[in-house]
């Protein structure tokens, strides 16, 4: 189950999220199979880069969405596991899919404030 300070943070990145509609947005997405160590070298790599048109959380299925033009992402709110801003603009999720596969999510706007 999550703590309260981890909904909290979500729910707070996801209230303020409207200011990056419009904006250059990379997702970078890495598949990997050990909590312990994210080595770059054994990790599944994508890269999708589109301008954010909305976003919103999906009740059926509970999942949190990005929409951009031709680009559509998902990450599943009861699946994570952590999530912290790692820069200006920069944030992290890390989403648990079985007791071994895990996958992180890695999100930055090209904000223009």
């Amino acid at each position: 189950m999550k703590s309260e300070t981890l909904n909290g943070k979500i729910l707070d990145f996801f209230e303020d999220i409207e200011k990056y509609y419009g904006c250059k947005t990379e997702i970078v997405e890495g598949l990997y199979s050990s909590i312990e160590a994210l080595n770059p070298e054994n990790t599944t790599w994508n890269l999708s880069e589109f301008e954010l048109i909305r976003s919103a959380y999906r009740n059926n299925g509970r999942k949190f969405m990005f929409e951009g033009t031709s680009m559509y992402y998902e990450i599943a709110g009861e699946r994570i596991i952590d999530f912290k801003q790692t820069g200006r603009n920069k944030f992290e999720f890390i989403e648990q899919y079985g007791e071994l596969i895990f996958r992180i999510t890695r999100l930055r706007f090209h904000y223009k404030y």
